[in-house]
């Protein structure tokens, strides 16, 4: 057991997962400590009981050696399981139920780019899957993992093998293997007898295990270029995803360790370690009896398709399968690039038939248009063409930067049109909007000239019933009124002695009275349409609001005359008495 267990939160293809635990919680063995609550990917979980110590950046296994999100769990010693819940009868279970309990436990696949499984067992409808291959060819040089594998857990390949075989209801399923894995053979061929299961023994030649590779040897059928096996109606699965789905279904167990080739020159005792998941490399050199001193290039995976670490603290997870501790002699270091001579070989060794010369020139020149029409992402990067080119030139890096860079493009070009498609829907909503702003304008429009015109429909129905009265004649009755009072009083003052008192006009009330009313049903109609703007919200408010106070004050100057011509009418008739 490892003094610290350093857990990537991104071991898969796809979206990464989040921790669902906090530093210093306590996790129990087989406890679920990330998952992926949105996207592809499957979840990470305690390989063993202990505490979180940390949630942070840390060495990762990629070709780039940088840092990445990691879950760092300090084993108590106890390896404390928590409930598990097995399967005695998977087949009573529904496919989608069996999927779950595989994507719950986190498996993705073991011996490649780390797919999650239960997608992959998950072919579209319209493809049915007629043959399911399981893959224990492991051809590349140095790594054993899956031939220990199916040596010692011959009966958990096959029972994984029938629960895919049972989610999926292939014709056909294979199990191939190299010729040069006798006792994995004869452990097969022991653990399938009574089923229909084939043990087809293939040519060791590099690079047969890989998946185009064996379902060309296996099916004579070639997977079309940019297609996947099940396109072909072929379905490939690595023998650590078997045993590790059988662990699932029939033990409840999770996806927690995994057997580990430590190998090369500079260790004393090379061997396959059932390694749990998130172990430091340098844990497992150290159980291998490494040599330091010895240790000139630190690989991950094999010779011919693995990448230099960096660094012994990266962690071991669900696809690491292999590591090589190389001395000088066992790995020397590449000789200097050299031109190219067109001699033709990488092509002659090309397992995919493809035009690595090309592809080269392509690459280098960053014409990535031309390498991806002349199907570059069909190239597996096996390192054949590096391999036997005279010239040293490093041509799967090559390739893999053009790759980067593709995708790069692609995802830029993917964000653009991600942009400009929510620019566009921005102008169609602005544009929508101002129109139905245009719409309510002229219906606030129509409803107030409807209304005007039903106010001077009864202002005229008013006037013809003889009930209306000219306001501005009203106006001029008020002014002559006063006029005269002002007159008269002028008069009264600039006589010194009359002989008697003058003769006031009598105030007409009856005048005044239907001024009253008509200023005041004046200002209940404007009052009314100041209501009706306000509830349509029309552009007219303030002018009709401004209108009402205006009929407030008529109304209140006319109240007030009407009350002052009846007081001096009501105070007449006692002055003339006491004149007199």
């Amino acid at each position: 057991m490892p003094a610290q267990l350093v857990l990537p939160l991104q071991q898969h293809i796809g979206d990464p997962a989040e921790a669902i635990v906090e530093v210093g919680e306590r996790v129990l063995k087989g406890q679920k400590i990330a998952d992926v609550k949105t996207g592809m990917g499957v979840p990470v979980h305690a390989p063993t009981s202990g505490v979180i110590e940390s949630i942070a950046d840390f060495p990762v296994p990629h070709p780039s050696g940088m840092a990445d999100r990691c879950i760092t769990l300090k084993p108590d010693g106890e390896d404390q399981c928590c409930q598990r819940s097995p399967v005695a009868d998977y087949r009573s279970l529904e496919r989608d139920e069996v999927l779950q309990i595989i994507r719950d436990a986190g498996i993705s696949g073991m011996g490649g780019a780390g797919f999650p499984t239960n997608i992959k067992l998950r072919p579209p409808r319209d493809r049915k899957v007629s043959t399911l291959i399981l893959n224990g060819a492991e051809c590349e040089p140095y790594i054993t993992a899956d031939d220990m594998t199916m040596r010692e857990k011959a009966d958990e390949v096959v029972a994984g093998l029938k629960i895919m075989a049972w989610i999926l209801r292939p014709e056909r399923c294979v199990i191939g293997i190299e010729d040069n894995k006798p006792e994995a053979i004869a452990a097969l061929r022991k653990a399938t007898e009574g089923t229909q299961t084939e043990i087809a023994v293939v040519p060791t030649k590099y690079p047969s295990g890989g998946e185009k590779q064996l379902i060309q040897i296996l099916t004579g059928m070639e997977v079309p270029s940019g297609g996947i096996p099940a396109d072909i109606g072929v379905m490939c699965q690595n023998i650590g995803t078997a045993v590790a789905v059988a662990n699932a279904v029939l033990e409840g167990t999770p996806l927690i360790s995994r057997i580990v080739t430590i190998t090369g020159e500079a260790v004393r005792e090379p061997g396959n370690f059932e390694t749990l998941i998130g172990t430091p490399i340098k844990h497992l050199l150290g159980q291998a009896g490494v040599n330091q001193d010895a240790v000139s290039r630190l690989v991950l995976g094999g010779p011919m398709m693995g990448y230099t670490l960096t660094t012994e603290a990266v962690p071991v997870i669900k696809t690491t399968n292999c590591v090589i501790a190389a001395t000088a002699a066992e790995l020397p270091a590449p000789p200097p690039e050299q031109p190219c001579i067109r001699c033709g070989q990488c092509a002659e060794a090309c397992p995919m038939e493809l035009l690595p010369q090309q592809l080269f020139w392509h690459a280098k020149a960053t014409e990535f248009e031309k390498a991806e029409h002349l199907n570059l992402f069909d190239c597996i990067e096996c390192g054949a063409c590096s391999y036997v080119c005279p010239s040293s030139i490093p041509l799967v890096q090559y390739y893999r930067f053009a790759k980067g860079e593709i995708r790069a493009q692609q995802a830029e070009q993917l964000k653009a049109d991600r942009a400009r498609e929510r620019f566009e829907a921005r102008q169609a909503r602005l544009e929508r909007e101002q129109q139905e702003k245009e719409l309510r304008r002229k219906e606030r429009a129509q409803a107030a000239a409807e209304a005007a015109a039903k106010k001077q429909a009864e202002a005229e129905k008013a006037a013809a019933d003889g009930q209306a009265v000219d306001e501005r004649a009203a106006k001029s009755a008020l002014v002559e009124q006063a006029l005269a009072r002002k007159k008269a009083k002028a008069q009264a003052s600039q006589s010194p002695a009359p002989s008697a008192p003058p003769t006031e006009e009598k105030p007409d009330i009856e005048a005044l009275e239907k001024q009253l009313e008509q200023a005041r049903s004046k200002l209940e109609t404007m009052q009314g349409m100041l209501d009706d703007a306000k509830a349509q919200q029309a552009d007219n408010v303030e002018k009709l609001e401004r209108a009402v106070a205006k009929n407030h004050d008529r109304v209140q100057r006319a109240e007030e005359a009407l009350s002052e011509a009846r007081e001096k009418l009501a105070a007449g008739p006692t002055e003339s008495q006491t004149t007199h």
